[in-house]
């Protein structure tokens, strides 16, 4: 009997200390989360940071309700099931709220820091990449992309050329869309299902086989003497910063623009509703059709969730983020000493500098004659608009439903924040929720 006790005491005291063991190896070996890096999932967030502390409650404040309203009718005119508005001045965030429903299926409702894809508005996000490797002298505006003398001349991208003129293309160029680069054949960084098709490719085609595929063609015009919207070619600007900086895309984004500048809340867009990041929305495309899964044909898939590859799109179209975040990104490369620049003073200038044609900018949409900086981003999931004025103001959209009327639609977003400026404006508190 004595003996029973014993070893039942014994057995009892390793148990004890076999778990008081764990838990130390737990608690001290376990790597530190605000230093995890991993390939394609790299963020600018941290722990403990004002993203997320934010919340709809940060800005609720009885003079703007009749704003909110206004708000509510503009999703209700559109079917737009949830949209996230931030708005700041200077050094100061002074309204971030979100509307509707982050997920309605499960009954989340949109909160001021619900992250979801930001589209097009990412290739703002690159061209501050491009612009901070020209400030640390590792490229210029002006360094060739392709051939022997380029910064994408491996042998495999050099032996598909097929137009001599590719070699003549810029980093200038591919920042103002004038690489040459059309979409007769279709844009192919969102038909890869044809592509993978007419290439007999057992899976959807890489960025590498892309860049192979294009590179296989005539250009549409010589290289700075046209301009042709080219999702493909800020993909491309995508290879160079990795190239040139010897880390991923995503990465030195995130620790030369994003994590400096205090925007945390970005994150790599993912293709599936399972995959997505923490606080990401679910996204509702205007229509129920389903489409063919980008890599596996066979499949039909709804449109929003793998009815193109977005994380491909890289710095083209692959970042997720709040209208907050977008706020305090803007904030930092607007030459406004409020909120200290991550560019500087040349760099922003070179960026929005207004041309003949307002649209040729560096990463922004466009920069008009009166000082306004636009950028915008559409895709059939989700849609941002990004409007700085020369007063210091800054109001972002950002919203999880498509709308297909494209142009129009953007234009009807513009007109709601100029309508909500002039009103509103003057009546935000006076506070900084950054």
């Amino acid at each position: 009997m004595n003996v029973k006790r014993k070893n039942i005491k014994d057995s009892t005291f390793y148990i004890i200390g076999f778990c008081i063991t764990a838990f130390a190896a737990i608690c001290f070996l376990r790597p530190d989360r605000k230093n995890v890096r991993m390939e394609n999932a790299s963020a600018a967030s941290s722990e403990d940071t004002w993203i997320d502390t934010l919340s709809n409650a940060s800005s609720d404040y009885v003079p703007l309700q009749p704003m909110e309203r206004e708000i509510e009718h503009f999703m209700a005119k559109w079917d737009i099931k949830g949209m996230s508005l931030a708005m700041s001045r200077n050094d100061s965030l002074l309204y971030a709220k979100g509307f509707g429903w982050a997920d309605m299926e499960m009954g989340k409702t949109m909160e001021a820091n619900s992250i979801m894809r930001i589209a097009s508005a990412s290739k703002l996000v690159t061209a501050s990449a491009i612009m901070k490797l020209v400030e640390q002298r590792r490229l210029t505006l002006h360094s060739l992309v392709f051939g022997e003398q380029g910064i994408l001349n491996s042998r495999d991208f050099t032996d598909a050329i097929h137009d001599p003129r590719v070699r003549e293309i810029t980093v200038e160029d591919l920042l103002k869309h004038q690489g040459g680069f059309t979409l007769g054949a279709g844009d192919p960084m969102f038909n890869t299902v044809e592509l993978k098709k007419a290439k007999q490719l057992t899976e959807a085609p890489s960025n590498q086989d892309l860049v192979k595929i294009v590179l296989g063609r005539r250009l549409g015009f010589h290289p700075g003497k046209g301009r042709r919207y080219s999702n493909f070619g800020y993909m491309l600007l995508s290879l160079v910063i990795e190239k040139v900086s010897g880390q991923g895309y995503w990465d030195f984004v995130s620790n030369n623009i994003l994590e400096p500048a205090g925007a945390y809340g970005f994150m790599p867009a993912t293709n599936y509703y399972d995959e997505r990041n923490l606080r990401e929305v679910k996204y509702y495309s205007p229509d129920a059709e389903l489409v063919e899964d980008f890599n596996t044909p066979s499949k039909m898939v709804d449109r929003c969730y793998g009815g193109a590859n977005i994380n491909a799109l890289m710095g083209a179209g692959g970042w997720c983020a709040s209208a907050a975040s977008l706020c305090r990104l803007v904030a930092s490369i607007d030459g406004n000493p409020g909120v200290p620049d991550v560019l500087t003073s040349s760099s922003v200038n070179l960026m929005t500098a207004h041309e003949d044609d307002e649209k040729v900018c560096l990463g922004w949409t466009e920069s008009d004659v009166n000082g306004k900086w636009s950028r915008s981003g559409t895709l059939s999931s989700a849609h941002a608009l990004i409007e700085r004025f020369p007063d210091g103001e800054c109001w972002v959209i950002t919203m999880n439903t498509g709308v297909w009327t494209g142009f129009r639609f953007t234009r009807d977003m513009s007109r709601l924040i100029e309508r909500l400026r002039c009103r509103y404006s003057n009546q935000m508190p006076s506070r900084n929720l950054w």
